[in-house]
């Protein structure tokens, strides 16, 4: 429990740090980057600090310590960066002197990296006298849109905690692997006695003894048998191992992909996403299962014949190893160009996947526009771009291949010469020579596969750094350490001057509201006011940055985060139905919902009469995304949806604003029965919606302005009012009636606090 306590100490250390860095800021000032320092200069001890650059100075904090030192900007300023032993450093310097200094592990590169651009780059503005443009906000100290650092191929060696759970499989296969590489080096060895004590003395008049060849031949026979069923046995089992390594690898990967929070989401390319949990784990699974069993056999081959080799005549083996220093300084220059080579090859294919995952769900507005031609540019753009990467990469490992052979062959000649000497000069006999030339051939084979194999380590390197990207990013919206246990709740939500960033940009600033359980509230707003943010902060989609929402009495970062969410029922602008039946659709909040249950929610709904008039009823297929049904049928099944797992709290987000009139009011009367006896939250730009809202709440640049019922707010002529009056205006243009808004006669109407 020791590691773990430090883990979360650690965690509980850059949160802190994050709050303290947002407090040093300035209302007008933005981060352009930030670095993670994790050793302490002098003593290099581990800690945690950090060193932030924004667009007027430079802001550190040391691992151990919890007071900021502040360096304002200056022409004549400069960073030096350099690393030894795994240890970065990270200098800011002026004319006369050191001004500070930071060291970090090298996991925090990439971070140096961009800061020490950043920092160029604000400078060189400073120096020429230009006013330095507005930088772009560090939204997340975490990861960063440049270009990666190359992966190294060290990063395998992390997948051992997916290998560890079949660590006695893996022995087995090791020890299979030995025995089956050490029967295929028997058949030179006995080709020595065959040349020396059978054919040679034939050759010279001796008879050939019959029981000494069969022997040998039996030998040769069993070797070959037993190469073959300990090697086909090796291969079962060490597939069978790589391919469930695979397999967690990838259930993993999605797992944790699905605890992120959305912030991690809206950053990244659905077709990268999907194409590092496919095709970057299939590439790890197939080096695991063929190229690294391939390894471990040239390996110990080489090993082994090695041995041999030497114990044969020294100065033969000698001469065997001339090669390999030219080999080995091949390997290593090559080496490097083909890891960032498949780097970058694995950034241009995720190109290729995303211009896919574009396209093909927005087909309808491909179509629609007659843009067909567009995307298929599009697409023929990126394709030709990933095939001037592979050509250019394909350049330097063509060359590499085929000049290991030809010194691998220049190798085998210098043996012969050397061995035909040696025969010459009575040193050794031909069948040792013979036995030689077999264990060669084995050898250069090996040493040739070997340097092949440089390429899919890079490859296999490349994909799990990309994999391990995803594993090693933590969560903005953590689960609490001691969760407070939360069953039914009531449905009271209080917020306490809270606020929010994005990055480093506020959207809601110092808002107090309280809503009671059972109370319909409706947002209303311009866009932009921050009625979605507020949403997304209540479903706990993000966590706020001030302040604290409560629900009944407890701060929502103490619930467990799924706990939480069973109380809250959903209801977008855009229903999101997933590929499967109506009735699956419907339960997908509780998939062991009874067809009663899901009926019942159905006809809740006002969606059983239209479902019953589809080819199989609930059980007619939906496509993806809905395809096939209307905007109100899908808006009806979401409904359903929300209803089937009765939550307590209810989000609805513009939820009749791009339906017609007929199938608003049929959605409308839906919505009445779903939030009788909830805490409802409704956004709606349509004023009409919000008819039966007990309160209503105008929110304005990220703060609450206005709280109270309609008819309070009219009255007071302030920011409902206008909105209220512009709506009236903008539908009498469109000669339609304007919005109806009766506040029902039951309800009690708080001003509350804005």
């Amino acid at each position: 429990m020791p590691q773990l306590d430090s883990v979360q100490a650690l965690e509980a250390r850059s949160d802190s740090i994050q709050a303290a860095l947002r407090a040093q800021l300035a209302v007008d000032e933005n981060v352009l980057a930030t670095l993670v320092v994790d050793l302490e200069s002098s003593s290099l001890h581990f800690g945690q600090g950090m060193v932030a650059l924004t667009d007027q100075r430079l802001l550190s904090l040391s691992p151990i310590g919890d007071t900021w030192t502040t360096h304002s900007l200056a022409p004549d300023l400069w960073l030096r960066s350099h690393d030894h032993g795994g240890v970065g450093t990270l200098e800011l310097l002026s004319p006369t002197a050191r001004l500070a200094i930071w060291r970090f592990t090298l996991g925090s590169h990439a971070q140096a990296l961009k800061l020490h651009r950043a920092f160029d780059e604000r400078i060189a503005s400073l120096r020429s006298g230009r006013a330095p443009e507005p930088g772009e906000p560090d939204d997340d100290t975490s990861f960063s849109s440049d270009p990666e650092p190359v992966p190294s191929t060290w990063v395998l060696l992390r997948l051992w905690r997916f290998a560890k759970p079949y660590r006695k499989q893996l022995a087995a296969g090791f020890a299979l692997t030995l025995a089956s590489t050490a029967a295929t080096l028997v058949p030179p060895y006995l080709a020595i006695p065959l040349m020396d004590d059978v054919l040679i003395p034939f050759q010279n008049g001796a008879q050939i003894d019959p029981f000494k060849v069969g022997l040998y031949l039996a030998g040769l026979l069993g070797a070959a048998v037993a190469a073959w069923g300990l090697g086909w046995a090796r291969t079962y089992l060490l597939a069978l191992v790589s391919e469930r390594i695979g397999a967690d690898l990838r259930t993993t990967t999605y797992d944790h992909l699905l605890k992120l929070s959305l912030d991690y989401f809206g950053g990244k390319r659905t077709g990268d996403l999907i194409a590092r949990i496919g095709s970057e784990t299939d590439r790890i699974n197939v080096f695991l299962s063929l190229h690294a069993l391939d390894f471990a056999t040239d390996v110990l081959t080489i090993a082994m014949t090695a041995v041999i080799l030497f114990s044969i005549n020294p100065w033969l083996a000698l001469v065997t190893l001339l090669p390999l220093p030219f080999i080995a300084w091949m390997i290593h220059k090559v080496r490097d160009r083909l890891r960032t080579g498949f780097e970058r090859i694995d950034r241009v294919w995720s190109e290729v996947t995303n211009v896919l995952a574009d396209t093909i769900p927005g087909i309808r507005v491909v179509k629609a526009f007659a843009q067909e031609r567009r995307e298929a540019d599009r697409f023929r753009a990126a394709n030709a771009h990933n095939l001037e990467v592979n050509d250019r990469l394909n350049a330097t490992w063509s060359l590499f291949s085929p000049s290991v052979s030809l010194l691998t062959e220049i190798g085998l000649l210098v043996v012969w010469g050397f061995g035909i000497w040696l025969v010459a000069h009575q040193s050794i006999t031909v069948g040792v020579l013979t036995a030689f030339i077999a264990y060669i051939g084995r050898f250069y084979t090996r040493l040739d596969s070997m340097s092949r194999i440089v390429s899919v380590t890079q490859k296999a390197a490349s994909g799990a750094k990309r994999i391990f990207d995803i594993l090693d990013h933590v969560s903005n919206v953590p689960e609490p350490d001691a969760p407070v246990p939360l069953e039914h709740a009531r449905g009271r939500i209080e917020m306490r001057n809270i606020g929010f960033r994005y990055g480093n940009r506020s959207v809601i600033r110092g808002l107090d509201l309280d809503i009671r359980p059972g109370e319909m509230i409706g947002l209303v707003g311009h866009s932009g006011s921050g009625k979605s943010t507020l949403v997304n902060l209540i479903c706990r989609f993000y966590d706020v940055t001030d302040g604290a929402i409560h629900l009944d009495g407890h701060d929502i970062r103490r619930y467990r985060v799924a706990d939480y969410r069973r109380n809250i029922g959903l209801v977008l602008q855009e229903p999101f139905l997933f590929f499967g039946t109506i009735a699956e659709n419907i339960a997908y909040g509780r998939p062991d919902a009874s067809r009663e249950e899901i009926v019942a929610a159905a006809r809740a709904a006002h969606a059983h009469d239209f479902i019953l008039r589809l080819p199989q009823g609930y059980d007619s297929l939906v496509g993806e995304r809905g395809q096939g049904l209307s905007g109100g049928e899908r808006q009806r099944i979401s409904i359903a949806r929300a209803l089937l797992i009765d939550p307590r709290l209810l989000i609805l987000d513009e939820a009749t604003s791009s339906v017609d009139t007929e199938t608003e009011k049929e959605i409308q009367k839906a919505l009445d029965n779903l939030v009788q006896g909830r805490t409802t939250i409704a956004i709606a730009h349509r004023l009409s919606t919000l008819r039966k809202a007990d309160r209503l709440v105008v929110m304005d640049r990220g703060q609450v302005v206005e709280v109270g019922p309609h008819d309070e707010l009219m009255a007071r002529q302030g920011a409902y009012w206008r909105l209220y009056e512009a709506q009236v205006r903008r539908v009498d243009d469109d000669g339609e009636e304007p919005p109806a808004i009766t506040p029902p006669a039951h309800a009690a109407h708080p001003a509350g606090d804005a």
